[in-house]
């Protein structure tokens, strides 16, 4: 059974998704990949792991570090899940580049590279926004490059966590 519930955040409303395990899905309304609900059983539902991902957006947007993940169901292949993983180790505050973060693989795996644009592929279909923190990579240059919600939804979020391109 796949559940929703929504959470006014100070950036637009956002839309959960989720099971009995965590939480699969967060979106900014309006999102270019907002999630398209295939399933027949879709019930609006405040599941434990929902009550724990607003907490924690409320403390991401009072400007500060959470300081813990809630219950997570991240659903993808082998290679989105590795570089989701590392997604989710980037420092609040930091960023990094797909670059790097090609590297860290290449590195994981003991090859010699990794592209950057299969990288950029498996962070862009991430659907867990804001919480496996997608925006935080940017650019080789540091510049901001794509983003699901939008470049200006991007900066805004780089911009509450204190972070200046």
């Amino acid at each position: 059974m796949q559940y929703i519930s929504y959470y006014r955040s100070p950036g637009g409303e956002l839309l959960l998704t989720g099971d009995e395990i965590g939480l699969d899905g967060l979106w900014f309304q309006g999102e270019k990949y907002l999630a398209k609900h295939s399933q027949p059983q879709i019930e609006e539902k405040e599941l434990p792991s929902f009550v724990q991902t607003k907490q924690w957006l409320d403390v991401y947007f009072s400007g500060r570090e959470p300081g813990y993940m809630p219950p997570l169901h991240l659903k993808g292949t082998p290679f989105q899940m590795e570089v989701w993983k590392i997604l989710q180790k980037i420092p609040y505050g930091k960023t990094v580049s797909y670059g790097e973060i090609a590297r860290e693989i290449a590195k994981q795996r003991g090859i010699a590279r990794m592209s950057a644009q299969a990288v950029g592929g498996a962070v862009g279909r991430n659907k867990v926004s804001i919480i496996v923190p997608c925006h935080r990579v940017i650019g080789a240059d540091g510049s901001l490059t794509g983003y699901a919600g939008g470049l200006e939804k991007k900066r805004w979020l780089l911009d509450l966590e204190g972070i200046l391109l």
